[in-house]
């Protein structure tokens, strides 16, 4: 019975065509934005203060914590013909569109003033609605990506898919931004700032949705999960008795790094003096991207996942420690970090290792947390999505929060001004977005690999895991079976 078993749910292929493309066109509308642009976008058109900025960055974190403490036990809760998951998916793509487009139309109802009280109050509203559709969002997607298939090979196969069709055009938008905001700066292109910042928002926002909205269409919910009562107790076991969820916290924790692309547009644009030279770093690499995912499934069946794991998720941040070192000299008035002819060449070289490498950086994670997810209902017979991946957020939210609120506060404090215009910004402030786009960045990957070390679900024990569930899965469903069909014959 269980070979059986194991060959008919285990082995079996789930996701279709029509299912897979669904996923390609999500995965296509999570970087169909220019979101890399947030940053840039407040220092130059909405134009908030920085340390209040700062402030309201922690309220919005605080918010972030808070919001995980019911969201999660609202998605375990959900019990909908379309599934726990998909709603929550249907909602982001609608609604949170909606919330994206005002996001990028705020300049029409505001003005300059950094300090300016209603655009502070509305701004931060609108900052804690997005943060809320966005949690609801980042635990949904997760979990309908570890319930669509209990085949996990067959999730592979479909992350990979996405991932290599998709990046054919992903990229587009932020190409277009970043070629816009240069010709804008260099005098090229007659036309406010603001207004490209607004057209290519509101255009990308809505196409984003488009795409996105085929997921929660198409795709099935193909683990079923009982009826049962969820609270964060049972999320807190999940995670600390769970030694891959542990892991993946530790690492979370561990990595305090600040948003990397949006520190490297302001290097590009205020110390290198160009966005475009960003786009220029990615050709030589660019073909490297596609050829690297036609080694990942050989890799997954000979190299260790944790192996894996350390290597696609840090390769860079070694290369950024030489980059980091070489920029160094000569000072922050004469440093190497303001010439193009030598920085560019260096950081070419670390994107064309990190291409080599992309399909492990992308593949893996993924695989990985929704293994994790498995290994919950292995250990403990239950799934609990939302609790376990809230509660995991909650805690890895609030160590990190702390650190990214200060982010744009350090920035005025190390001279940053939002009128000293394009190019125009003092040394200190210059190496000082060096610093945060290079080392910062790199010291965080390589902090959070350390737990990487102690991951041990692959091999042997991962197949084991897998034939386990097909038979503990196979039961409950008989048994959910036969309850059904008893409680039938009663009302008959």
């Amino acid at each position: 019975m269980s070979d059986d078993l194991v060959s008919k749910e285990y082995k079996r292929r789930y996701v279709g065509r029509r299912e897979s493309m669904a996923y390609v066109l999500f995965d296509s509308s999570k970087s169909f934005h220019i979101d890399e642009f947030k940053q840039r976008f407040i220092l130059d058109v909405v134009k908030i203060d920085l340390d209040l900025n700062a402030m309201m960055s922690m309220i919005n974190g605080i918010w972030d914590v808070v919001n995980d403490s019911f969201l999660g036990v609202l998605i375990d809760k959900t019990h909908t013909r379309w599934g726990k998951f998909r709603p929550f998916m249907f909602m982001y793509s609608t609604f949170g569109c909606l919330l994206m487009c005002v996001y990028w139309a705020f300049p029409l109802f505001f003005g300059k003033d950094p300090t300016q009280a209603s655009k502070i109050i509305c701004w931060l509203a609108l900052a804690m609605l997005q943060e809320t559709v966005a949690t609801l969002h980042s635990i949904s997607e997760t979990g309908l990506l570890a319930s669509i298939t209990p085949n996990p090979d067959d999730r592979v196969r479909m992350y990979t898919q996405a991932e290599v069709i998709s990046s054919i055009w992903e990229s587009i938008p932020q190409i277009t931004m970043g070629l816009l905001i240069d010709l804008v700066n260099h005098n090229k292109f007659n036309v406010p700032i603001d207004s490209v910042y607004v057209t290519m928002g509101i255009v990308c926002s809505l196409s984003s949705a488009l795409l996105g909205i085929s997921l929660s269409i198409y795709s099935k919910e193909r683990i079923s999960k009982p009826m049962r009562k969820t609270n964060y107790r049972e999320g807190m076991r999940t995670i600390f008795y769970s030694r891959p969820m542990l892991i993946m916290l530790f690492s979370e924790i561990l990595n305090f790094s600040v948003g990397t692309a949006t520190y490297e547009h302001n290097y590009y644009i205020d110390v290198l003096g160009s966005e475009s030279y960003r786009n220029l770093i990615t050709i030589p690499g660019a073909p490297l991207s596609f050829v690297s995912y036609a080694y990942i499934n050989a890799l997954r069946k000979k190299v260790p996942t944790k192996v894996l794991w350390i290597l696609g998720q840090n390769i860079k941040d070694f290369a950024a420690v030489i980059i980091f070192a070489v920029g160094s000299v000569g000072g922050k008035a004469h440093g190497l970090y303001k010439s193009v002819g030598v920085m560019l060449p260096m950081l070419m070289a670390r994107d064309i290792l990190y291409k080599g490498t992309l399909s492990i950086n992308k593949i893996i994670p993924k695989e990985i947390m929704t293994d994790a997810l498995d290994f919950c209902e292995w250990k403990f017979g239950y799934r609990t999505e939302g609790v376990t991946l809230a509660t995991k957020g909650m805690i890895s939210k609030a160590f990190k929060n702390v650190i990214n609120s200060f982010a744009t506060s350090i920035m005025k404090h190390t001279g940053y001004s939002l009128n000293a215009g394009f190019g125009n910004q003092s040394d200190d402030a210059k190496y000082a977005l060096f610093v945060m786009s290079v080392i910062m960045p790199a010291a965080g990957g390589l902090l959070s690999s350390i737990p990487k070390f102690f991951y041990d679900l692959s091999g042997e024990k991962k197949t084991r895991m897998y034939e386990e569930l097909s038979v503990q899965r196979a039961i409950k469903s008989k048994e959910y079976k036969d309850a059904q069909d008893k409680i039938h014959n009663v009302e008959s």
